[in-house]
């Protein structure tokens, strides 16, 4: 970034005194909850980049703690591209949008794929009553340590 910085524009920027990593104040965690979609970017096997689109309601992809986020993956989802590109490589970049206020939250992490059914506690903190018996697998994002 920085090599670019100086070929384009003749100079760099290094931001001082930032954290390697961040943890997910209020402000991230609200614009979290109202957001009823995200894209989520994975590598395959191959080494090709895959980005999903995924979509629930208003707050489907939920804060488990401050650096780890949660979401339900349901029956149907047939293609399980993701899932098996986080089973080789579990490296992930999720994109939340707000379009209408034209702000962005980026967060990249390490993501598992765990069986709902050996998970229902967790089943129970990110999912409303009356989805859980379609949900068929978790999806968690751990970004507090790359």
């Amino acid at each position: 970034m920085r090599r670019a910085q100086s070929e384009y524009y003749g100079h760099t920027v290094k931001i001082t005194g930032a954290r390697e990593r961040d943890l997910l104040g209020q402000g991230e965690t609200e614009f979290i909850a109202a957001r009823d979609s995200f894209y989520m970017g994975t590598v395959s096997e191959s080494g090709w980049p895959y980005i999903q689109h995924r979509g629930g309601s208003p707050g489907f992809l939920r804060v488990v703690n401050p650096t780890t986020l949660a979401f339900a993956d349901y029956k149907g989802n047939r293609q399980l591209l993701s899932t098996g590109n986080l089973s080789v490589n579990n490296r992930v970049a999720l994109f939340l949008m707000d379009y209408p206020n034209r702000d962005r939250l980026k967060i990249l992490g390490h993501a598992r794929v765990e069986d709902a059914r050996s998970q229902p506690d967790l089943l129970a903190q990110v999912t409303d009553p009356g989805t859980r018996a379609s949900v068929e697998r978790l999806v968690l994002i751990d970004f507090g340590l790359l």
